[in-house]
């Protein structure tokens, strides 16, 4: 995992230095720049895979890539396509197979990344995983076309004012994170999850989008197999449109289905020349991919946990250490209590320069900051809810509503971000209730609030952050299960508890969850009045209408204001604490 920025079209070299340095906490390895085919390319490296050979830009076949991220089957594809590679690095083999084939060699692509690639036929390509694992941004200017990690760089480099999209702050402070493309700045957008970008002489001039529902199978390899083909937006392929209705199983052949799918993704998750580990929480998720790396490593897997210190808050330790226990983890624990709360608030304000205020980032972030240190690779378990089927709202979704059922929507949202987010969230023809529910999370909640939490927290500490469900095979597998075998009896992840009270009966599939919140109104009530006054100061948010009249739904507000003053009026995160909140 890297940090990546240039530009395509005129500009000076200088340009993209301080466009680079401004990422360099993703990248503390080393800060590599060149021009390239009236490009300036950019590099900070994490390194994670051939650590003395993988240095970019890369070069190969006559072309030139730069990528933030993993290619995680780059062992197969040089394999079954005969490539003869100068180092090991993972995205080498991507400019053999784009000498070979052009833009279709992206589909082969098994892995979480965002990369500009120019080719030795001249044109130059941004794309971006169709998960939206990994971020890039993108805005026009008269010299051409820049992009880079995060929005931050564009700000170094003096392309663009830091001026406030209000509609993207809105949708902020009511959904807790911004919808598709947009960026919370004027004049930058985000590349869309599954994009695919050709831009010659700094404009664009072609782009498709791949979804990651509708990902064909790609486990083969085999050279000659192009795989199939989407089209832009909405139109679901057939391949996969034919497997939602696959040919009835018994649950012994799913299970064995499964197994046999998730160890492979775990597997090539792993992937890596520096230590990995994980986060392990008390709930499903984590605990089968813990099950799976304990089974794939002779030695015990490091694993990190964080509970809450706090009366009455939500702390699953408890569950977390009987799975490390019965798997025999390396298991460690960290706490967060108040104290952590006011240090750790405005460090990920500043790391989320595209933000969301899901508080969720405030352990993340301690647990990334305990790793340190120790591990380079994490393996979570974000993607399992959407795949699997897991969330109450899902639920809810699938029962008659004079027995309480409801959409799977936001709640609480004005009309407008509420007709945004629909629109967003809208799904392919011909799904049941149940897809078209996880189809709307998988296109904004995923990307814009869950893997840009994992992105932004872990690579401030120099982490990579990987995800094992989000793989291309998973998704392919899940997405074609039957209803049945996700929602039953009440339970979500039907199959996944089902596999999981086989492989590690210890984190007691079956059981009554205790979920995961941070009880930020409780810190924050005590200070609530003196909070709200000094937010009303703030001109972002006086711009919004806020802070709310009602003291117990501040943290959006709070997080909002912090935020505005790092990012748009050049306060220091204490500066912007002390402003906010007088502390």
């Amino acid at each position: 995992m890297c940090g990546i920025a240039g530009q395509l079209g005129g500009a000076d070299n200088a340009s993209a230095e301080r466009m680079i340095h401004a990422l360099g906490h993703r990248g503390p390895n080393g800060v590599r720049t060149e021009a390239a085919a009236g490009a300036r390319l950019a590099h900070a490296r994490l390194s994670i895979i051939d650590l003395d050979g993988g240095w970019q830009p890369l070069h190969a076949a006559g072309g030139t890539v730069i990528g933030n991220g993993e290619i995680y089957n780059y062992v197969e594809l040089a394999r079954d396509f005969g490539l003869t590679t100068a180092t090991g690095s993972d995205f080498e083999p991507l400019l053999h197979l784009y000498a070979r084939e052009g833009e279709a060699a992206f589909r082969r692509l098994r892995g979480m990344y965002a990369f500009c690639l120019i080719g030795a036929d001249g044109r130059a390509w941004l794309a971006r995983d169709p998960f939206g694992i990994k971020p890039l941004y993108i805005m026009e200017h008269a010299g051409g076309l820049a992009f880079a990690s995060e929005p931050r760089a564009f700000f170094a480099a003096g392309l663009v004012q830091r001026a406030l999209d209000e509609g993207a702050a809105r949708e902020l402070v009511e959904l807790n994170y911004v919808l598709g493309e947009r960026s919370p700045f004027q004049g930058l957008r985000r590349l869309a999850p599954g994009e695919v970008m050709e831009v010659r002489d700094g404009r664009i001039v072609s782009g498709k989008r791949r979804a990651a529902l509708s990902l064909p199978l790609m486990g083969s390899g085999r050279a000659g197999d192009t795989g199939s083909s989407p089209e832009p937006g909405r139109d679901f392929p057939a391949r996969l449109a034919g497997a939602r209705h696959p040919p009835p199983e018994g649950e012994g052949k799913l299970l064995q289905r499964l197994d046999a799918v998730l160890e492979d993704s775990v597997r090539v998750h792993q992937r890596s020349d520096v230590p990995y580990g994980l986060f392990l929480s008390g709930g499903i998720d984590s605990a089968a991919i813990a099950t799976l790396m304990a089974r794939l490593n002779s030695r015990p897997v490091t694993a990190f946990t964080c509970g809450f210190d706090a009366p009455g808050a939500k702390d699953e330790r408890a569950q977390a250490e009987k799975v490390a226990r019965a798997l025999e983890l390396d298991w460690r624990e960290t706490t967060f209590g108040e104290e952590d709360f006011w240090r750790i608030l405005p460090q990920v304000a500043w790391a989320l320069d595209d933000p969301t205020a899901d508080y969720a980032t405030l352990p993340t972030y301690k647990l990334a900051e305990a790793a340190k240190g120790t591990l380079t690779v994490v393996l979570t378990g974000e993607g399992g809810d959407e795949l699997f089927g897991g969330y109450g709202r899902y639920r809810r979704a699938l029962r008659p509503r004079l027995l309480g059922g409801r959409p799977a929507e936001p709640r609480g949202a004005t009309p407008e971000v509420l007709a945004a987010w629909r629109e967003q969230a809208r799904a392919p023809r011909g799904l049941s209730s149940l897809q078209a529910a996880q189809w709307a999370d998988v296109v904004t909640w995923l990307p814009n609030d869950l893997l840009l939490k994992l992105d932004r927290c872990l690579m401030a500490h120099g982490l990579e952050g990987r995800t094992p469900f989000l793989d291309a095979e998973v998704a392919a597998f899940a997405w074609s299960l039957p209803d049945r075998a996700k929602v039953r009896g009440g339970y979500g992840k039907w199959l996944l508890r089902k596999w999981l009270e086989r492989a590690c009966p210890a984190a007691e599939p079956w059981a009554k969850k205790q979920g995961f919140t941070v009880p930020v109104e409780a810190w924050i009530a005590p200070r609530a009045t003196q909070i709200g006054e000094r937010l009303g100061r703030i001109e972002a948010v006086r711009r919004l209408g806020g802070p709310p009249r009602d003291e117990g739904t501040l943290w959006p507000w709070l997080f909002f204001g912090v935020w505005a003053l790092i990012h748009l009026e050049g306060a220091s995160p204490a500066d912007a604490l002390a402003a906010a909140t007088g502390i």
